[in-house]
């Protein structure tokens, strides 16, 4: 099985990004109505481009391996 993730990323300057989670949905069909419903909305009608739906296999792991803390006061 698998799901549809849709986000909404809009550039802050040169560097940094803010992504938005819309929604997570059962078929790519849904996903693709949400897009229409949001580039409709305030803020999101200023950058229509900044939509994704990504697919995702459900009970697996996506991410695999540990991290790093990065926090902007350090860089």
């Amino acid at each position: 099985m698998e799901v549809f993730v849709v986000q909404h990323t809009h550039l802050l300057g040169d560097t940094r990004e803010d992504i938005k989670l819309i929604g997570v949905y059962s078929t790519v069909e849904l996903a693709q109505e949400a897009v229409k419903r949001m580039r409709e909305r305030s803020g999101f009608c200023d950058a229509p481009d900044g939509f994704s739906i990504d697919r995702y296999p459900i009970d697996v792991d996506r991410w695999t391996e540990g991290y790093i803390a990065v926090h902007p006061d350090n860089i």
